[in-house]
């Protein structure tokens, strides 16, 4: 006797039985794929870590979930194939343009965490190799590439799907008129990121301000809208990109030195001392380590005041730190005192002195006398 007669249904099963069995396999060479794949990965990563070329490892950081994902999406959608000839069913037809578009989604995140990474790892190299990095220029390019991956991935999975890329970019030309119309102040904060990428009047970590606005503080982020500034008292302020397209900007951290220009006063009982103060501050300053000598140094006797008479310094620290800053010019203020008390004389305040001839009398007491 046959098995199909001794065992009812064993045709059923026996013809189920190879499709299913397929697709238990398909899932647990997924699996099994998968398992190795990331046990390699992860030894690479440690080796490459080490290493100071920032591409590898980046590579290799960037591919570890997209290859799951990956795995899993050829893994899937050959499976679903498998059922969809067999069930004939009309859902599976959209399996491959799926897989496709899903290949195309992997790749793309794929290239968005490999920009990421080489962006940090090459700011991180240079901060290690004890350069300074240029973090708005590789923040400006990361953008660029990143935005370029996008609408590459967009307009592959559009004709992937059957759309015409043509007709879409034709669209998007006669598009773009309306949508320009109607976005013209996010466009005009676009075009002034990219100014500012451009022109760089300011970089990460700056300290700006400016006269025409009531804007001081560090810049933390330049975004392709607004720019992110942290001022003093730590309030972020958010200012539109246009907005540096019409007014001025001072950028106090690209400056070469910071100046010192005090008047100083002394009486006028010590004007005779005024040649020698003026000497002895000038050769201080002229030998004090924090002074740029290279820069103008002046100290002049400038001034007759109502109450004084009044020299200046003009000089310049090598500093541009400004906690530093203050810290010398403290230093050469007491000095400068210093000086002027080494000299007999008095530093000048406003005073008022009566003068009384002498043929005015006096009366003191009730008694007349003569002053």
């Amino acid at each position: 006797m046959d098995i199909e007669q001794l065992i009812p249904g064993f045709t059923f099963f026996k013809e189920e039985g190879v499709w299913v069995s397929q697709i238990f396999i398909i899932v647990f060479s997924v699996l099994l794929f998968n398992y190795f794949q990331r046990r390699i990965l992860t030894r690479l990563h440690k080796t490459f870590e080490n290493t100071k070329n920032p591409w590898d490892d980046a590579v290799i950081g960037a591919l570890r979930r997209p290859l799951t994902a990956l795995i899993w999406i050829l893994g899937i959608s050959f499976a679903a194939q498998i059922v969809g000839q067999r069930t004939d069913a009309e859902i599976f037809q959209v399996v491959s343009p799926a897989r496709d578009v899903g290949v195309i989604v992997v790749i793309t995140w794929f290239l968005i965490r490999f920009v990421r990474l080489i962006e940090d790892n090459v700011i991180e190299n240079k901060r290690q190799q004890g350069k300074e990095a240029d973090i708005t220029t590789i923040d400006a390019i990361a953008k660029l590439l990143r935005v370029s991956v996008m609408i590459t991935a967009t307009l592959v999975a559009l004709q992937t799907l059957g759309f015409s890329v043509s007709g879409v970019l034709a669209f998007g030309g006669v598009g773009g008129i309306a949508i320009g119309f109607a976005a013209k102040d996010l466009l005009a904060n676009f075009f002034g990121g990219l100014m500012i990428y451009l022109d760089r009047p300011f970089s990460v970590g700056d300290w700006i301000r400016s006269p025409d606005r009531d804007i001081e503080g560090t810049v933390e982020n330049i975004g392709w809208r607004l720019t992110r500034i942290r001022t003093f008292d730590q309030r972020p302020l958010y200012v539109p990109n246009s907005t540096f397209a019409n007014i001025a900007v001072e950028n106090p951290s690209r400056m070469k030195n910071r100046r010192i220009y005090e008047t100083m006063g002394i009486r006028y009982d010590d004007v005779g001392k005024m040649a020698d103060i003026v000497a002895e501050v000038k050769e201080m300053l002229q030998s004090h380590p924090a002074i740029d000598t290279k820069r103008t140094l002046m100290v002049n006797f400038n001034a007759f005041a109502v109450s004084s008479v009044d020299f200046f310094v003009y000089t310049f620290t090598h500093t541009i730190v400004w906690a530093e800053f203050h810290e010398i010019k403290q230093d050469v203020l007491l000095k400068i005192i210093n000086i002027i008390e080494k000299h007999g004389a008095q530093m000048a305040f406003p005073t008022s002195t009566i003068h009384i001839p002498d043929e005015i009398a006096v009366r003191q007491g009730g008694v007349r006398q003569d002053a």
